[in-house]
């Protein structure tokens, strides 16, 4: 049996399936997915790309699977300074979900002792997670690369 196959995604409010993914998941080219109905369908993009809760795959047969994120393993990040505990998490171009009064990232332990250092309290929690995009246009807080001069060394991620 030929699996259903996706080559394009939307961003669709409707879809007629839908995929549960983590937010690792959500950064694909070419993988099998499976519906929450059971139905298998293949991935197969051009490039590379980060799909967020809204998107959905097109099918080939005119279908959309709808992109739902999965609840995972998170860091809630609190404190009396966010703004500041933001920089620092942004610093370290971890991803992040910022919300009123915290700010959600994925579980590390070393960031965890790091934010601890700089006064935040975290708590363990399992949530959807849906940080914000990139700067750099593709969806994703790392990945890229935004060569530029650091006091005459090149740098690059």
């Amino acid at each position: 049996m030929t699996l259903p196959i996706a080559q394009t995604t939307v961003h669709e409010h409707h879809p007629d399936l839908t995929v549960v993914l983590t937010y690792d998941e959500r950064f694909l080219r070419r993988k099998v997915l499976i519906a929450a109905s059971g139905e298998r369908f293949l991935v197969d993009l051009a490039q590379t790309t980060s799909v967020n809760a809204g998107d959905a795959f097109v099918l080939e047969d005119g279908r959309t699977v709808g992109v739902a994120p999965a609840e995972e393993a998170l860091l809630e990040v609190t404190g009396p300074d966010l703004v500041r505990l933001a920089w620092h998490i942004g610093n370290r171009h971890t991803p992040a979900q910022i919300a009123p009064g915290r700010i959600l990232i994925q579980r590390d332990h070393v960031m965890a002792d790091m934010l601890a250092r700089l006064g935040a309290t975290t708590r363990e929690v399992v949530e959807p997670f849906t940080p914000e995009g990139g700067a750099y246009g593709h969806g994703r807080t790392h990945g890229h690369d935004h060569s530029h001069s650091h006091g005459g060394h090149e740098h690059a991620h």
